[in-house]
Formats: structure tokens, C-alpha cells, sequence
């Protein structure tokens, strides 16, 4: 089945993919309305199965949805509560994007594919800004958490942007992004971990 999909095609739909997983870390509904507006507006192809991400009913809810999750951040309060469901959410959301461009293999693949890297990419770099979401009120009481959350959007924004006009760059991006949140969050657990033996003691 694999040796049908032609190699140069299928490392760019990775490449998309993976954009767009990343994006949806950041953000859960503004790449999935990108991808929504680009497929409406016929600027990129959508298979058969995926034909309703084009649809005129999934434009307007996930544009709402967005505008609804951007506002939401900077509010306090609710801010933590959606990082408490944004993980799963973005692992969703990852894994339908990074499908979306590989329907031409199958539906096991496809799906085992999205959920791995797709689901993986997008719950890593949602994790770790659900961190410093975290960090950051505790370090400022809550008051730097709309950088966060400007920070986040603008990710979302560009790295949705990039997976579209230039997928290579996203992919490295992406990447970039994915080490940089394990390299930081295993440093701040450390740190974690070594101040709580500390005050046990």
C-alpha cells in the first residue's frame, strides 16, 4: 500500500503535518480554521474524507471557536481551566491535521500516523506551555500569563501560516520548538525535584 504513495508527496504532507501539529499546540482551533478557510477559498487541496474541514459549517464554527479560545486566555481563571483540557484537546486536534494529509494511505496508517506524530507534536507543546502558564503564575501572580498567551496565539498563528506557504520550514520549526520544550521542562523539573528535597529535608 505504501509503495503506491510517491515519496516526494508523501514527505511533503509530513512536513504539512507536522506544521500543523505544531500549530495546534499552540492554539487548538486557529490552524484548524486556517486549514478550514484555505480549503474553503480552494488555496489547498482536502481528500474526499476530509472534505467537511472545507465545509462552509466548519469555517464559521472554527472561526468563532477561535476567536472564543484567544479571548478566553486572557481571562484569569479561565486561562488555567482550558490548560487543564487544552492537552487532549490539541492531541485531537494534531492528529485529525496530520491525517488530513495523509488520507491516500489507508486508514490504519493514516490514523496511527496522526496520532503519533500529529497528537505527539501538538500535546508536547501544549504541555509545555501549560507549564509556563503555570510557572508564570507563580513567579508573577498571574500577570504575565497574557505574554503567555500572546506568545501562544502568535506561535499558532505563524507556525499555521508556514505548514501552508512553507512546509519545510515549519517542519523545522516545529521541531526546533518540540526540543526546546523537552530540553526546558526536564530543566525545570530538575529544579523542581531538587528544591523538594531541599525543604524536606
Amino acid at each position: 500500500m505504501l509503495d503506491n504513495v510517491p515519496f516526494l508527496p508523501y514527505l511533503l504532507s509530513a512536513f504539512i503535518g507536522i506544521g500543523l501539529a505544531a500549530a495546534s499546540g499552540f492554539r487548538v482551533f486557529l490552524p484548524m480554521f486556517a486549514v478550514s478557510l484555505s480549503s474553503y477559498l480552494q488555496w489547498i487541496p482536502m481528500n474526499e474524507h476530509f472534505e467537511w474541514l472545507a465545509g462552509l459549517p466548519t469555517l464559521i464554527i472554527t472561526g468563532i471557536a477561535t476567536v472564543v479560545e484567544i479571548l478566553a486566555y486572557y481571562i484569569p481563571f479561565v486561562d488555567h481551566l482550558l490548560d487543564t483540557i487544552s492537552v487532549p484537546m490539541a492531541t485531537v486536534a494534531g492528529s485529525i491535521l496530520f491525517a488530513s494529509q495523509f488520507a491516500d494511505l489507508g486508514t490504519f496508517p493514516q490514523w496511527a500516523l496522526g496520532l503519533i506524530a500529529g497528537g505527539g507534536t501538538a500535546a508536547t507543546i501544549s504541555s509545555g506551555f501549560a507549564g509556563l502558564r503555570a510557572a508564570s503564575t507563580a513567579t508573577t501572580g498571574g500577570l504575565g500569563n497574557s505574554v503567555v498567551g500572546t506568545t501562544e496565539t502568535a506561535g499558532a498563528g505563524i507556525m499555521a501560516f508556514l505548514a501552508i506557504a512553507a512546509p519545510v520550514i515549519a517542519a523545522v520549526f516545529a521541531i526546533a520548538i518540540i526540543i526546546a520544550v523537552i530540553f526546558f521542562g526536564r530543566k525545570a523539573w530538575r529544579k523542581f525535584r531538587k528544591r523538594k528535597n531541599v525543604i524536606v529535608k
